[in-house]
């Protein structure tokens, strides 16, 4: 077959989710099965440019994987003609003005999120790519999930009928660094850094609920701040001034009521990290990031509550396995691949900066919210 080429600036990877999943697990895994194959059938392979702050990480790393390209120079790498990809996983805090420069040197765009600090920042990000006519696509890995992807056949095969509700559970217990180190990094924990659970975790349940159950039309919130110190990366105590937990309330179109606790401080008691249930008037589903069970209103049981009985139906058990019927790749080079497709091939890919905008509403809503004990309405963002 007929290969090409397309030049892929990274920035951003010497943090963790920069070179995880996106260097190690998507852009290297790319090549490594020998590029992106197109729709007729031709590859298109990514050569990587490895950018950031530290030399001396951006040497190691490029060493490591035998890779040739890394500077700390980024306004040059924007000027180089072979890159027409530039992608951002940086700290929030500078990331819209990292976007603008690349928006200006005329590159695609592939970004983490949340892609601004602000909604104002995030529209303008999309009114300057859509002005400027290049792609642009914004990290939604969740949705390329094994779990969801298994829940959103039964939503597309009308299992549940008409959906009532929404119930998720994620988090787990980040340790707080001083007795044992922090699983995450201490940025997180300071909102002068763009840090906070809402921030980070209120973006992913905008395109989960939209793009699964329907648009969000209010949300009501509360975000606190369970510890209030916490021990960073040189063992320091530090005042954590960002949320570490959220607790909301999210209303859909078509009814559909949705409630997600979002946490930092929780252990978890559950199959996996994330789950959400979802209630039909023909059935329910549970789903996590790869299982999703399923009970159909047919083989429902009949519970009956009985506090003084020692209950005996096993209702775990009670649940059908739903069946992958495909293999699943990881989300994140799935996702990359759609990208890449969408740059060369001209594919599909609906999740574009004014997706990203509205991630970035739902997470100021939802501060907005608990800031004043209100619910807060969200009419339909345009650019």
């Amino acid at each position: 077959m007929a290969r090409t080429s397309i030049g892929v600036i990274m920035n951003g990877v010497t943090g963790r989710m920069g070179y995880r999943q996106h260097l190690v697990r998507s852009i290297l895994a790319i090549r490594e099965q020998g590029g992106v194959e197109l729709a007729d059938g031709t590859r298109v392979r990514v050569e990587p440019l490895l950018a950031g702050r530290n030399e001396t990480k951006l040497r190691e790393i490029a060493d490591r994987h035998g890779l040739s390209r890394w500077t700390t120079d980024v306004d040059t790498a924007l000027a180089d003609p072979e890159m027409q990809i530039y992608f951002d996983a940086q700290l929030t805090s500078v990331r819209e003005a990292s976007l603008i420069k690349a928006i200006d040197a005329g590159k695609h765009i592939y970004t983490e999120k949340p892609i601004s600090e602000t909604v104002d920042g995030a529209l303008d990000l999309a009114r300057r790519a859509q002005a400027a006519g290049i792609k642009n696509g914004v990290v939604h890995d969740k949705l390329y999930l094994p779990g969801l992807l298994k829940l959103h056949r039964l939503i597309a095969s009308g299992f549940f009928g008409r959906i009532l509700s929404v119930r998720g559970e994620f988090g787990y217990w980040v340790f707080e660094g001083d007795w044992q180190s922090a699983q995450r990094p201490s940025w997180n924990y300071r909102a002068e850094d763009g840090g906070g659970i809402v921030t980070d975790m209120f973006c992913h349940w905008d395109y989960v609920l939209t793009n699964l159950f329907g648009r969000i039309e209010a949300v009501t919130a509360r975000a606190v701040t369970h510890i209030p110190q916490r021990w960073d990366e040189q063992g320091k105590p530090y005042d954590a001034t960002a949320d570490d937990a959220a607790y909301a309330i999210f209303e859909l179109e078509n009814g559909v009521v949705a409630q997600l606790n979002s946490s930092w401080c929780v252990r978890v008691h559950r199959d996996e990290l994330v789950e959400f249930q979802v209630d039909g008037t023909h059935g329910s589903a549970v789903a996590g990031l790869h299982n999703c069970v399923a009970q159909h209103r047919g083989a429902t049981p009949r519970p009956v509550w009985n506090p003084d009985l020692v209950e005996t139906e096993p209702f775990r058990d009670q649940w059908q396995d739903v069946p992958a019927n495909s293999t699943t790749d990881n989300g994140f080079k799935a996702q990359w691949e759609d990208f890449i497709r969408h740059v060369v091939d001209d594919g599909p890919h609906p999740y574009n900066f004014l997706a990203g905008a509205r991630g970035v509403r739902l997470a100021e809503a939802g501060l907005e919210s608990s800031r004043r004990g209100a619910r807060v309405e969200l009419p339909e963002l345009t650019p």
